[in-house]
């Protein structure tokens, strides 16, 4: 079975597709600087929608999504982002946890694993 490499980079791809599987890399805002965990959301979720257009498949196809959060007394600003933005007729598993993220700047970062639509 080949793997597809999305955007692949020097250090890592933003995503993979193994067989009928799309799994995402951690997704964080394309520019943090002086935006919160609101804003942050939003850019991120804009970014998956668009990485798996390329992949083939869309937000309806997303199997698991974990979310991390700088400070997870943020929640529920990110989860009316989330809840504006995610399927309603087909929601992903997903799991929320407090995190240091690898930048202070970055306050949101999200993984997700989708199906292609194939």
């Amino acid at each position: 079975m080949t793997i597809e490499r999305i955007e692949p980079g020097s250090r890592m791809s933003q995503g993979a597709i193994h067989g009928n599987t799309i799994y995402l890399a951690g997704q964080v805002a394309s520019d943090p600087v002086g935006t919160g965990v609101t804003a942050q959301t939003q850019n991120i979720l804009v970014q998956i929608d668009r990485l798996l257009a390329v992949a083939g498949s869309d937000k309806d196809h997303i199997l698991s999504a974990t979310v991390y959060l700088a400070d997870i007394g943020h929640f529920a600003e990110m989860n009316a982002a989330w809840d504006a933005w995610v399927s309603q007729e087909h929601p992903p598993t997903r799991a929320t946890v407090e995190a240091r993220l690898c930048d202070p700047q970055y306050l949101v970062e999200i993984v997700v694993v989708a199906a292609t639509q194939a």
